[in-house]
């Protein structure tokens, strides 16, 4: 067989395991006209299953917010720094500070901005 003969290889079929029938019918949108690629039923044989991650309910449970720190979230999505976040609450800077440290421990965060993606991802904060 030569090098630029076409191998025949059958389609790859892939089943999708998505409760959301929005975004199910998204990916089938998507992936229907994929050449070299067959979408199956749930529950056919397949090669592959496209489905959600598992909740971490896990980290969520034992994740316990106080209402500050709820309130201090909500405003680091806003993009407030310290000094607005304690003009906002009514709180001294130092306060906000030690909220805003809370909360990166908390969600185990490298930054601002990682805690309000740990927050969204876990469902703690709705963007």
């Amino acid at each position: 067989m030569s090098l630029d003969a076409e191998v025949s290889v059958s389609p790859v079929s892939i089943s999708l395991a998505i409760d959301d029938p929005i975004l199910a019918d998204r990916l089938v949108a998507l992936l229907d006209g994929v050449t070299g690629l067959r979408l199956v039923a749930r529950g056919e044989p397949a090669d592959a299953i496209l489905g959600m991650p598992e909740p971490q309910g896990a980290q969520l449970d034992e994740l316990e917010l106080t209402p500050r720190e709820q309130e201090v979230l909500a405003l680091l999505a806003e993009g407030a720094s310290n000094k607005l976040i304690a003009r906002r609450l009514g709180i001294s800077v130092h306060t906000a500070k030690f909220h805003v440290g809370s909360l990166l421990n908390k969600f185990d965060a490298i930054g601002r901005t990682d805690a309000v993606a740990h927050a969204a991802r876990l469902g703690v904060l709705q963007l």
